[in-house]
């Protein structure tokens, strides 16, 4: 989407917005603006009033006169001020409010969006949406637009005036607002590819930091020290090249047109004392001849007139900063969202029958990860997968709840085709526990609570003891009213997982798969919750993924992946008996990767 495209829309979200408060506020800016033009015309009275005054006036009625001018002048003024202190609470309310809706729409499309575009964007990026891409459009609705829109208004107002003074001072002033015009033009055009890289190039470098303080001890275990210095340095000075020259130019370009300005003052001067020494004839609107009256308010007017062109220059700024910042905010609410064409509602009753049939699928269009799937679970079956980092398992855990629609093939959950059910009543009967665990701010209960969050206290307790979790709650400073923090940063990555796997159990889902479930679990752990995990299991259609085959033993189907494809099935036994690859894995002769 372009820039105007982008101005237009926030317009049209703004007015959307605050469909009162908005013209109110527009009206109140016009007003001041105006009332600020005022000035040179009471000038011009006041002059014309001394210049055109007879010698029989007395100078205490031409005083009165002048007096009543000002104070009416005054008057003006102070209703000015009203208008603009109204304006400005108006503006914060509505700045504020823009801002707050579109971070609302922002978050709630988020919600919406595949997993495909999180595994796709830099989180950092994203959080750079929120944060600097919001801020950039903070200052242009609440300082750029109101200042650009004053700044406009005066400059017609103004050039209003000048027309009905005079014809030929106004095309001297002209000329030299003309020539500011090219000036910003050229200046600010290159300034504002250089804005719209500074906000592209700030998301990649929030986008790296991220990255890097998620990565610490890998870091430091690999000693990457180095590396991530250079490479952030390079990503820093890349931001720092662009900023630098947008903010050259940005700067450069108030000081010179400040300067054309104050030539155009010195230009008008000369040319209004050149007209009136020689007799020339004005030509105006008004009909006054060309005199000292009419030659210092227009003074005063080209002085505000370049002021006011300096002023839309120099917000002009302000306006391309939000606008690139605005492109990213829309680019986000505009992002696809996940297709959801499933009309069907799984009921209480499912049984969590799962058939896989001739499924092909790839992440990459070009690179297929699947070749030509196919198991059966039955309800209540344990089915394990087993294989290489790499050989599609997760893929296939992926799969089933439709994080990502197949390309080949059909999954059938009690014998309906899963691209035809409703995804949240599908999710809503499939429990996961994966290997990376995510826990939220919040106490170890509210945590467990989110696998069921109609789910009582005692029940979630009751969830934590189902898979030896409670043991080491009970221990902790508040036990389940402990706060987490950090994704559970002062827990071990093995009660993190405990209690992920409680999260599971209180869903009571009919599906369980669990995609490495107990990798981050020590040995002796993994002895007392295998015996919860097998009671969770129990009467439940579950799905194993796992590198230790010895929690795979009892399972009544095994899958040994290779490279996509599945290259042996059955049960430990069976597999022991064929002595192919299951076996070698499963004595040692060929180890997983």
């Amino acid at each position: 989407m372009n820039t105007k495209n982008n101005l237009l829309r926030l317009v049209r979200e703004i007015f959307s917005f605050f469909p009162v408060k908005m013209p109110v506020s527009i009206f109140l800016i016009l007003f001041s603006a105006a009332i600020n033009t005022f000035p040179s015309i009471f000038i011009q009275k006041i002059i014309a009033l001394i210049e055109n005054a007879s010698p029989s006036v007395s100078w205490s009625k031409i005083s009165v006169n002048v007096v009543r001018l000002l104070i009416i002048l005054a008057g003006f003024y102070v209703l000015s001020l009203a208008a603009t202190i109204i304006q400005g609470q108006l503006s914060a309310g509505i700045t504020q409010g823009v801002l707050m809706r579109l971070r609302k729409k922002m978050f709630n499309g988020m919600q919406n969006l595949p997993l495909k575009f999180f595994d796709t964007k830099a989180h950092g990026d994203i959080m750079s949406t929120y944060t600097n891409d919001i801020d950039s459009l903070r200052q242009m609705v609440s300082q750029g637009i109101p200042q650009m829109l004053t700044a406009l208004i005066t400059v017609v107002a103004i050039l209003s005036i000048m027309l009905y003074f005079s014809l030929w001072l106004t095309l001297v002033t002209l000329t030299g607002i003309f020539a500011m015009i090219i000036i910003t033009k050229r200046v600010g055009g290159r300034s504002a590819r250089n804005f719209r890289a500074q906000q592209k190039n700030t998301g990649e470098l929030e986008g790296f930091a991220e990255e890097m303080m998620n990565g610490q001890k890998v870091i430091k275990v690999f000693c990457h020290e180095d590396d991530s210095i250079r490479d952030f340095e390079a990503l820093n000075t890349k931001l720092f090249t662009e900023s630098e020259k947008a903010n050259k130019r940005a700067n450069t370009l108030g000081p010179i047109l400040n300067n054309v300005g104050n030539i155009l003052y010195v230009v008008t001067a000369l040319a209004g004392g050149i007209l009136i020494l020689s007799g020339v004839r004005n030509v105006s609107i008004s009909g006054l001849p060309m005199s000292i009256s009419v030659a210092i308010p227009f003074l005063n007017m080209t002085k505000q007139f370049a002021m006011n062109i300096n002023q839309l220059s120099m917000q002009l700024n302000s306006i391309i900063s939000g606008l690139a910042g605005t492109g990213r905010i829309f680019a986000l609410i505009d992002a696809e969202s996940e297709i959801d064409d499933g009309k069907i509602i799984l009921n209480d009753d499912a049984k969590g029958s799962i058939e896989i049939s001739h499924v092909n699928f790839g992440y990459d269009e070009n690179v297929r990860v699947l070749h030509d799937i196919t198991l059966t679970a039955k309800p209540g079956q344990k089915t394990a997968l087993v294989g290489s980092t790499g050989a599609g398992k997760t893929t296939i855990a992926n799969l089933i709840p439709r994080f990502y629609d197949v390309d080949e093939g059909e999954i059938l959950y009690d014998g309906v085709n899963i691209m035809d059910i409703n995804k949240a009543s599908l999710r809503k009967n499939l429990g996961i526990v994966l290997q990376d665990t995510n826990l939220f701010t919040g106490s170890v209960l509210e945590n467990i609570r989110y696998g069921n969050l109609e789910a009582t206290d005692e029940e979630c307790m009751n969830a934590a003891k189902l898979v030896s979790a409670d043991e080491f709650i009970s221990r902790l400073p508040e036990g389940y009213n402990t706060m987490l923090t950090g994704n559970g940063a002062n827990l071990s990555q093995g009660q993190r997982q405990l209690i992920a796997i409680a999260r599971a159990a209180v869903a009571n889902p009919v599906v369980m798969i669990l995609d490495e479930a107990t990798s981050s679990i020590d040995t002796r752990t993994e002895t007392l919750v295998q015996k919860g995990m097998d009671a969770l299991m129990k009467g439940r259609t579950v799905f194993v993924i796992a590198h230790r085959l010895s929690t795979v033993r009892n399972s009544d189907l095994i899958l040994v992946m290779e490279h996509g494809e599945i290259i042996e099935r059955g049960t430990h036994e069976e597999l022991i008996a064929l002595q192919g690859r299951y076996y070698k894995l499963y004595t040692g002769a060929f180890e997983l990767s």
